[in-house]
């Protein structure tokens, strides 16, 4: 999609190979917040919860992060995660936008560190908050990209 929608729901999802995390936003207002983790391995329950949150949300865009190396070489998931936004796209048929994600998890999880979550609430929210973080980089993008 050449012109991204400016109004509407977006979801991102921080793909994982166990956990898939979920972050929605809504584009007139610019705000995001981390949704749910879907915690399955095989293709079916995966869409299946995917499929329920797109059918809530209503979503005009999907966010994939496609994670690479801090040294920015690509990351052994990175294939995957390309992979789960091609069937994102062709089962939903909704625009997916791949974000690079490198550091998200970190960064969620120093941002529930800081907000006093820890140990198991932490393992429990921080794929969500991660994909969070990959929404905001999206939303930091399209922004930049309005002002210029």
């Amino acid at each position: 999609m050449d012109t991204p929608p400016q109004t509407g729901a977006v979801l991102a999802f921080d793909f994982g190979e166990k956990r898939i995390g979920v972050a929605v936003a809504d584009l007139t207002v610019g705000i995001s917040h981390p949704l749910q983790t879907i915690h399955a391995e095989d293709n079916d329950t995966r869409f299946a919860a995917i499929g329920a949150l797109i059918a809530e949300w209503k979503p005009v865009q999907l966010i994939v992060g496609e994670p690479h190396h801090a040294d920015g070489g690509a990351h052994e998931i990175a294939r995957l995660a390309r992979r789960f936004a091609q069937r994102l796209e062709g089962r939903f048929s909704l625009p997916v936008t791949l974000v690079d994600e490198t550091l998200s998890s970190q960064a969620a999880e120093s941002q529930l560190h800081a907000q006093g979550v820890h140990g198991d609430k932490l393992a429990a929210a921080v794929d969500a908050a991660a994909a969070r973080e990959i929404l905001e980089t999206w939303l930091a993008q399209q922004r930049r990209k309005r002002l210029s």
